[in-house]
């Protein structure tokens, strides 16, 4: 095999292979073994006529093809090796001369992994991130708990006021005509929040129980339906029932009542370390996210095309998965969320496209730096994975793990390794 390399553009190369006349009447000889059964010739039993019949009856060409195919699955993925070439896509092949006792000569053009110009990415300067815990913080967790364990208790008289919960009919207009989904029965509305539009709640303050009161809103212009954005809406509303929250006393039998601890004192603590813990990751998180974003401004690649379009498919693939769970499928979610799929593969451009810059640059920063990863560290890792898992057996799934998402699980190592090693370097300003 002999192979001329020519880089045509700055991330396409032209391979010109040339496979050996020997090579190339074996693979002629395969392609008679592979299709010989389906020839039915006069004077042979179907499948056992002669090469030289078949080429004589259908033509020299009848098995190129499928030597061509033989030929290019062994010496493609040679020339790719032998001149260091990673494809991103696969190539266009094209015969540039072929014929039997011939020399087969290809031409194979396809789309190469772009070179990687990286700028500074020692000495970053970035922000330093902080979310202290406040008393606030903590006493705002403690209302959610109390809002969680509340009585609803059936109000016996007087109006609806602001906290209250409204068991309501209701029934939507707009220009006089009833709308799909503008109706309900036995809705309860807790009063204040938000979650009806415009000032629906509002005017139902001072509505007695079995009284019906006309609301009048404007639905946002960009609510999501084209019958709706932005119309004004009459809606005839009757409040059935009106009942009130009766809210735990913040005190040591809340505590005791609502988690392990005997005093509100203790539990105050225990809120406090959780969300002071949880907040540290957040700092921890957003820190490497801006080192990563400032190392990758510094950086310069010429991110072909067809790359970003193959992370579309798999980020589109991705929500596919992550609705299914919910039981939506992807033409039902365009519809709900008013856009295409052509609307949603613009929208997912910019992120593909960071997320390729970003792995690119990690990958030449860890291949700079010699960063790689040992199998002591890719089973440690492997070994949290199933911990998260909640896997009994963990060695059982370890091997698994390893196994099916070794080369995965390897690359996430090397990845925080660079990660630590750019947020180690970095320079964090007040």
């Amino acid at each position: 095999m002999n192979v001329k390399c020519d880089k045509i553009e700055k991330n396409t190369v032209k391979l010109e292979i040339t496979v050996e006349a020997s090579k190339f009447n074996e693979a002629l000889k395969k392609a008679y073994v592979k299709n010989v059964k389906k020839f039915n010739i006069p004077g042979f039993r179907k499948g056992k006529a002669p090469m030289n019949i078949v080429k004589k009856m259908y033509g020299e060409g009848v098995f190129y093809e499928d030597a061509v195919n033989i030929c290019c699955d062994e010496t493609y993925p040679q020339a790719l090796a032998d001149n260091n070439i990673v494809p991103v896509d696969y190539p266009q092949l094209d015969i540039v001369e072929i014929g039997e006792n011939k020399d087969l000569i290809y031409t194979a053009t396809v789309t190469i992994m772009p070179e990687v110009e990286l700028g500074e990415y020692k000495n970053i300067e970035v922000k330093k991130i902080e979310y202290p815990v406040t008393d606030e913080d903590v006493l705002n967790q403690l209302k959610a708990s109390q809002e969680k364990n509340a009585r609803i208790e059936t109000k016996a008289e007087g109006t609806v006021e602001k906290g209250n919960i409204a068991v309501i009919d209701f029934k939507g207009y707009v220009d006089e005509k009833a709308f799909e989904g503008g109706e309900g029965k036995d809705y309860s509305l807790e009063i204040g929040s938000g979650s009806f539009i415009d000032t629906f709640e509002d005017q139902l303050i001072g509505v007695a129980k079995g009284e019906t009161k006309e609301v009048n809103v404007t639905f946002p212009e960009n609510y999501g339906r084209e019958d709706l954005n932005g119309k004004a809406a009459k809606f005839e509303v009757t409040v059935n029932e009106i009942k009130v929250k009766e809210l735990p006393k913040l005190d040591d039998e809340f505590a005791k009542d609502t988690s392990e601890f005997d005093t509100l004192e203790e539990l105050k603590a225990d809120i406090k370390a959780k969300m002071q813990e949880a907040n540290e990751a957040k700092e921890k998180r957003e820190l490497e996210e801006s080192v990563i974003n400032a190392v990758c401004d510094n950086a310069k690649i010429d991110i072909p095309d067809v790359m970003v379009e193959k992370e579309i498919d798999n980020m589109l693939k991705d929500l596919e998965m992550r609705l299914k769970y919910q039981g939506i499928d992807l033409p039902s979610y365009y519809k709900y969320t008013n856009t295409t799929e052509a609307g949603m593969r613009d929208y997912m451009k910019e992120s593909a496209e960071k997320k390729i810059k970003t792995d690119l640059v990690i990958a030449e920063i860890a291949k700079k730096e010699e960063i790689t990863a040992e199998e002591a560290e890719v089973k440690a890792k492997a070994e949290e994975l199933a911990k998260q898992y909640g896997e009994k057996d963990i060695e059982k799934t370890v091997d698994l793990l390893l196994k099916v998402q070794g080369e995965y699980i390897k690359n996430d190592v090397v990845n925080e390794k660079v990660i630590k090693l750019l947020v180690d370097n970095s320079k964090i300003v007040a």
